[in-house]
């Protein structure tokens, strides 16, 4: 049944428990780039800060998070906050049973707006994708309902057919166009055709859809879930946005953090994790790494629009209760904190923790 109307391979399919439970290190290292990086020296006098978060749901928290200050801190330095929104935002859910066994996502509109309020993420500064394979689980009328919502919350939305491949925002001076797509689905391929972007091919875009624009962002759901390496189709993806002009580039699907590369003047990350666990509560440790990908953007005259610097800041959730606490790497006992860097730095070629630029 789930094969007549999603598009995973069955050898993805099967794989996904034992990788859920041991999410897989194969791969390697070479060839990405480091944690933190500056791309401009001197720095621009003038920046935009972007913070990309990973996906957000209600799965393993029926309430809002614990944050730490630290973090709170950090989302509060952007002028613009880009993550995914991997649950729909429905006060009843439709699907009722798979929805408490956790396969189909929901979430409230009064969680997520305490959710938000939790982190200190602004609703004005937030951006949202809803390019993603569970944008559907709740039905047509689940996604009509997260559109509603989030207009309400005032969350700017992104990955909707109705808007084209590319949706402009303001971030200080700068004029941001965000191109948000999915490359895989939970449901048939007709409810997204004319809903949620599909269209991961940037020649397929409209010349016109980018122009004016002074960075182009891609924020696409691909890769395979629970591995920290991407697939080498990911990396060809990757190469062909850069070639057609996006200049930043912050996915989603994976699960678990992934690495960091720089092609040209093109920065990739691959894979933020989540930002709001997204599966079973009682989740393993490798899933319960996430990433803010922070990037400040030149808003010069001669770099305008031009990466200046970026750094990706790991932080953990932990269980608490019924919900979960966002804490940074450096704020963890010192068992964990030994095991959850050592998984970093076989992802990363540097070290996370305190790597800010």
């Amino acid at each position: 049944m789930r094969r007549a109307v999603s598009n995973y391979p069955l050898s993805y399919e099967l794989s996904w428990l034992p990788r859920f439970l041991k999410p897989s290190l194969g791969g390697d290292v070479t060839g990405f780039a480091p944690a933190a990086g500056t791309l401009m020296d001197p720095l621009p006098r003038q920046m935009v800060r972007l913070a990309f978060i990973g996906d957000i749901s209600a799965v393993a928290n029926r309430s809002a998070p614990d944050c730490d200050p630290a973090i709170k801190a950090l989302l509060g330095t952007a002028d613009l906050v880009i993550g995914n929104c991997e649950s729909p935002v429905v006060d009843r859910p439709s699907a009722v049973l798979g929805t408490k066994l956790g396969t189909h996502h929901a979430m409230s509109e009064r969680f997520l707006a305490e959710a938000l309020a939790a982190v200190g993420i602004r609703r004005e500064k937030l951006v949202l994708s809803l390019a993603n394979n569970h944008v559907f689980d709740q039905g047509v009328a689940g996604f009509d309902a997260t559109v509603a919502a989030l207009k309400r919350l005032g969350v700017g939305t992104i990955g909707l057919v109705a808007k084209g491949p590319v949706e402009r925002f303001a971030a200080g001076p700068l004029a941001l166009g965000f191109a948000a797509f999915t490359l895989w689905r939970n449901a048939d391929e007709r409810l997204f055709a004319d809903r949620v972007s599909m269209e991961g091919d940037p020649a397929r875009w409209p010349r016109e859809a980018s122009a004016g624009v002074d960075l182009l962002c891609a924020v696409p759901h691909w890769d395979w879930e629970f591995r920290h390496f991407p697939r080498a189709a990911t990396r060809a993806l990757a190469r062909r946005l850069s070639g057609q002009g996006v200049g930043l580039i912050a996915g989603h699907h994976a699960h678990v953090v992934q690495p960091v590369e720089r092609i040209g003047g093109t920065v990739i990350a691959y894979g933020l994790g989540d930002f709001l666990g997204t599966a079973f509560a009682r989740q393993p440790w490798p899933g319960r790494i996430g990433g803010i990908f922070i990037v400040d953007v030149s808003a010069d005259a001669e770099t305008r629009g031009a990466v200046a610097s970026y750094w990706f800041h790991p932080f953990v959730r932990l269980r608490a209760g019924d919900h979960e606490r966002l804490l940074p790497v450096e704020a963890l006992d010192e068992p964990m904190r030994q095991k959850i860097e050592g998984r970093l730095d076989a992802i990363f070629p540097a070290s996370l923790v305190d790597a800010s630029p």
